[in-house]
């Protein structure tokens, strides 16, 4: 096994940059830092020849692809060791069984640092340690330089780590700001908020922190601008007010009182609507914890599907009616380190005295299970003990297994204690210990919510509350609500793309963020089957999905599985189609067109070679539309007929594609333009432009007489052309 190299010191957290016992050394192309970046991202596993292309090209590299990561990699390997035999395997960058690994301490990527010691501040955050968690998230923070990851390094990979990155940094920002407030040091964060206030003018909580900021400072003028800047761009862009927990910061500004501190529950959303069922059911649990009656409830369902905005919305009277409430959002670090979700949980506002240090000692994983489980349930009884107590975990799917474990023996207390539990998940990602607790909990009274699609009624008043007036015609609205199919977080940023003069079809950057986020943790193999969808459209079954991702049915089974578990498809008697529309047009139109052709080709041919529906196969080169090259020729010269009798409609528009090419050949120009006359007369639909080109241009006594009485005419006319023929 080759050791770990030291010496090395790899920066992702801003432009791209590696040095080596303080020298630098230089990553020159682009695919070069695309391959490095994504080695340097696993330097715990080797990555596959495949997946190093993935992550440079996506899903359709060239052909030349295999080949030139062999170019990129040799160049890594001599700019990384270049006293190394070139015969020798090296030892800092080694390739083993068609995979290639970095063979560095984790600790030497800045990635790896800030993530390490964002995780770090989890612990002192649960016991109240304000000090030891603010030196955590600085030491996180220091390893930035600018607030974007992977600057300028190409490749899906690398785009989704960004977004990843990204949204990991502005949270850490804004924690680590409150966390200054708090102590007196508003001063030293103010530029930085305003800074990134610039850069995310839709990020709220953003306003909110750099408003309490200025503030802090006496510049209560600045924070009431910045507020009608947010409020402005809001009512411009969706017709929507800013959140509540802005508008309580700005009135408390505006009567001349202290900015508000921020509490543990989250601020509803301004303009919730619907779920009725389920507001009311969160509601009862609330009224009865306030009376001594402890429960349990579970909300499932998909990705932004609006399961934070329900729990907000129900649980907001639980403070009011004298409840205690610990509330804690779990992230996809929270699993890497025991118990911290709930640690989190049980902080209750910051305020965790008479929390045993065992429990505090159990994030390093010492005590054993069964002391965990019972010192956490004698803190809850005690807590019970004063006032009842509500605890909420929203992002559940992200725990670590200590914390489900936990979380689960504290059930057992609801049924004689004044506690309420209410969890919330997604579907996917969920490990074992998820899956087997949502099956475990509803057997032990738990009431299990599933969250689904908005009616469309409520998504349509959705889009008038979101829309600036006068709204969008009654026309664009169906529109939005189909494309959305209930889904309240797709909506609003359809609507969001509309304000700017964007479809689905040409996505912005928030929309396809948003579907980018959403589609993260789900495996490879999965997103590649979602884009492959994407491009076939919903008409196309198992068999088709196969032939153009190369893969036989029972190897695509995992990835359908995960995505109908995930809610991003469903099943349509043998086919799969998107449940959300808005997911096709995104994937499809992030593509660029040059690339979307391409893959229409692709796939054309696939399917072709496959034996798949002639239907299809023109489909796909009319998506493109794909030009008409030597393949496409030979291929509808010897399937026109067929298809014509078959697929009318789609042999009509692909053979009109056809005979306009300019580099068709005349013996293909001749025998398509003969079939289109012949499928749009049977159609009933007018021949007459293309019967008299081929009448005038055939030496087959035969064909010129089928076309002549097409055309209704004893003769054809020389004075008809192609370019007739071509541009109907």
């Amino acid at each position: 096994m080759t050791a770990q190299c030291s010496g090395f010191d790899i920066r992702l957290l801003g432009n791209l940059r590696i040095t080596y016992a303080g020298r630098e050394l230089p990553l020159r192309s682009a695919q070069r830092r695309a391959v490095f970046s994504a080695l340097a991202l696993t330097p715990e596993r080797g990555l596959s020849r495949d997946e190093l292309i993935t992550a440079v090209w996506g899903d359709h590299p060239p052909a030349s692809a295999t080949g030139n990561l062999y170019t990129y990699v040799s160049a890594l390997r001599r700019m990384l060791e270049p006293d190394r035999d070139r015969w020798s395997s090296g030892r800092v960058l080694t390739s083993e069984g068609g995979s290639y690994r970095l063979h560095l301490d984790a600790d030497a990527v800045d990635v790896h640092r800030f993530e390490r010691f964002r995780e770090r501040s989890r612990a002192p955050r649960a016991t109240g340690d304000t000090v030891g968690e603010l030196a955590a998230l600085d030491a996180a923070l220091a390893q930035w330089r600018g607030d974007e990851a992977l600057v300028g390094v190409p490749g899906p990979r690398a785009a989704g780590h960004r977004i990843r990155l990204g949204e990991l940094y502005l949270t850490t920002v804004e924690r680590q700001a409150e966390l200054m407030l708090g102590l007196g040091r508003g001063a030293e964060v103010v530029d930085r908020l305003l800074a990134l206030v610039d850069r995310h003018p839709a990020r709220e909580s953003l306003y909110a922190v750099a408003m309490r900021a200025l503030a802090a400072q006496g510049r209560t003028a600045e924070a009431l601008a910045l507020y009608a800047t947010l409020r402005d761009r809001l009512v411009e862009e969706s017709g929507t007010e800013p959140a509540a927990a802005v508008r309580q910061i700005h009135d408390q500004l505006s009567a001349g009182s202290p900015a508000p501190a921020r509490g543990p529950v989250p601020q509803r959303h301004p303009g919730f609507r619907g779920r009725s069922a389920a507001l009311a059911r969160l509601r009862s649990a609330v009224t009865g914890l306030a009376d001594g009656r402890g429960g349990s409830v579970w909300i499932s369902g998909e990705a932004g599907i609006g399961k934070s905005a329900l729990l907000a919305e129900g649980l907001s009277g639980a403070a009011p009616l004298g409840v205690q409430v610990g509330w804690a959002v779990g992230d996809e670090l929270a699993y890497r380190m025991p118990l911290s979700i709930v640690l989190e949980c049980l902080s209750l506002g910051n305020d965790a005295d008479g929390l045993p240090a065992s429990l505090h000692a159990c994030s390093g994983g010492a005590p054993p299970t069964l002391t965990v489980i019972d010192t956490v349930q004698r803190f809850v009884v005690a807590r019970c003990a004063e006032r009842p107590l509500l605890l909420v975990l929203d992002d559940l799917q992200w725990a670590d297994d200590m914390s489900l474990l936990v979380w689960h023996a504290l059930h057992k207390l609801t049924t004689r204690l004044p506690l309420l539990l209410v969890s919330a998940a997604r579907p996917v990602p969920a490990g074992y210990e998820v899956r087997l607790l949502r099956r475990v909990l509803p057997r032990d009274g738990t009431t299990l919510v599933e969250l689904g699609p908005l009616d469309d009624d409520t998504a349509t008043a959705l889009v008038r509350d979101w829309s600036r007036p006068p709204g969008p015609g009654a026309g664009t609205t169906r529109s939005f609500v189909a494309a959305a199919a209930g889904n309240p977080y797709y909506l609003r940023h359809l609507v969001l793309a509309d304000h700017d003069g964007r479809t689905a079809d040409t996505p912005g950057p928030e929309l396809t963020d948003a579907v980018s986020r959403h589609l993260q943790p789900l495996a490879d193999d999965t997103r590649q089957l979602l884009r492959a969808i994407a491009f076939l459209g919903n008409n196309y079954l198992v068999a088709d999905l196969a032939a153009v991702t190369g893969k036989s049915a029972p190897q695509l089974v995992p990835a359908v599985e995960e995505a109908l578990a995930a809610g991003f498809l469903v099943e349509d008697g043998r086919r799969l189609r998107f449940r959300h529309p808005v997911l096709r047009r995104v994937l499809r139109g992030a593509i660029p067109t040059a690339l979307r052709v391409l893959m229409h080709r692709q796939f054309a041919q696939r399917l072709a070679e496959a034996g798949g529906d002639l239907g299809r196969v023109a489909g796909q080169l009319l998506a493109g539309p794909v030009p008409v090259d030597a393949w496409v020729q030979d291929w509808l010269t010897t399937h026109a007929a067929q298809l014509g009798a078959v697929a009318p409609a789609p042999a009509i528009a692909v053979l009109r594609h056809a005979v306009a090419a300019p580099g068709l050949s005349p013996s293909s120009r001749e025998l398509l333009t003969a079939e289109l006359a012949r499928v749009l007369h049977r159609c009933g639909l007018p021949a007459e432009a293309e019967a008299n080109w081929v009448s005038a241009h055939t030496g087959d006594a035969a064909t010129r007489a089928e076309m002549s009485r097409i055309a209704g005419v004893d003769g054809p006319s020389p004075s008809v052309g192609p370019a007739v023929v071509g541009h109907r």
